[in-house]
């Protein structure tokens, strides 16, 4: 019965995603079809990893009355990968809201929508993965509170017994967690210096100069305390939007929608200021082939969006999409629709040392 159940186990998990769909469709018709398209079709993986490990979870009661031995030494592997899969799954569905609903709703309190956002959203995964640790040590009985008591205890001595040493390890610890550079990337130190990080070790970090290719060894006690250029995260993406208008623009129509898209795109944060480019085409000629007073039914906008890292580029796209909202609702209040060729186009751009 447990192997005939842990093969269904496997089977049925790898269709939780359709499972999720038919329960919402049941129990909310209306609502079933945004959430599956932003919540579950983006994260189909964790919740098929998710809805097995719960299955090979509830299974394990046919394993217990025959062969508990075989239980107790299978049961923590499961529990152990059953909450994290959880945590997981929990944790990308997280993300998918602020990305969405997020975003959106600090937009409309009228808050700058910035890096903190994913600041805060690091936050919380790391509350997330915090539960889940003291969930899998409840699941086990073991006290996990009074072993961080006693590692406070036991760390105020090691302190003070080893102040330098304890110093350089939590200068690791937080190079690891922040990471401001990680081996391979290029950084520019205070004196001017563009090095090559080669690798990040337990006290110390090398790094190698582009011009002598020596190699240096920097403490990362000194190293935090540093003002690093990371030059290899200058990450700078052009944006390609093709609109298509309804009817035939006028000078006067055109030189409308270059404002109000200049404006919208230039009050986005992370747009380099300044960079948006529109250029309008498809003017229409009459009957001897000329080219009639200036008209146009497309234009083509470019600029670019600036960021560390892919968590930032993403969230500069969905800033992008409510733009193109505001646009097309300034534009339909003049009377000027447009529709935006789909898919907007990223092309990145290589990065100047």
């Amino acid at each position: 019965m447990f192997l005939v159940a842990l093969l269904l186990s496997i089977l049925v998990g790898r269709y939780t995603p359709s499972i999720v769909r038919i329960f919402l469709n049941r129990f909310s018709p209306g609502q079933s079809s945004p959430i599956a398209n932003n919540f579950i079709k983006p994260v189909q993986g964790p919740f098929r990893m998710a809805g097995t490990f719960l299955l090979i979870s509830l299974s394990m009661v046919w394993l217990q009355p025959e062969y508990p031995g075989l239980y107790n030494f299978f049961r923590p592997f499961v529990d152990f990968a059953t909450i994290f899969s959880v945590a997981w799954l929990v944790s990308r569905l997280f993300r998918q809201g602020v990305r969405i609903y997020g975003i959106d709703l600090l937009r409309r309190l009228g808050r700058e929508v910035d890096e903190l956002l994913l600041v805060f959203e690091t936050l919380v995964n790391v509350v997330i993965g915090f539960i889940a640790m003291l969930a899998f040590a409840q699941s086990q009985n073991f006290n996990i509170v009074g072993l961080i008591a006693s590692l406070g205890i036991g760390g105020v001595a090691l302190g003070l017994a080893a102040q330098t040493i304890l110093e350089q390890l939590l200068s690791t610890i937080v190079i690891y967690l922040d990471r401001p550079f990680i081996p391979g990337e290029y950084i520019r130190l205070n004196n001017g210096q563009l090095c090559r990080v080669e690798s990040v070790g337990l006290r110390s970090t090398k790094i190698r100069t582009a011009a002598k290719s020596t190699l240096i060894i920097v403490p990362n006690s000194k190293l935090i305390k540093e003002e690093i250029e990371n030059v290899s995260r200058a990450k700078k993406v052009m944006v390609l939007l093709y609109l298509d208008f309804v009817r035939l623009l006028s000078e006067e129509d055109a030189a409308l929608v270059k404002q109000v898209v200049t404006k919208c795109t230039n009050s986005l944060f992370g747009i380099d200021p300044g960079s948006t480019s529109i250029h309008f085409s498809g003017g229409a000629v009459d009957d001897n082939g000329r080219s009639q007073r200036f008209s146009a039914n497309r234009a083509r906008v470019t600029f670019f969006i600036l960021g560390s890292n892919d968590n930032s580029i993403q969230l500069r796209k969905r800033l992008l999409e409510l733009a193109n909202d505001s646009v097309a609702e300034q534009l339909q209040a003049y009377g000027i629709e447009f529709t935006v060729q789909d898919p907007t186009i990223y092309v990145e751009s290589p990065v100047t040392l």
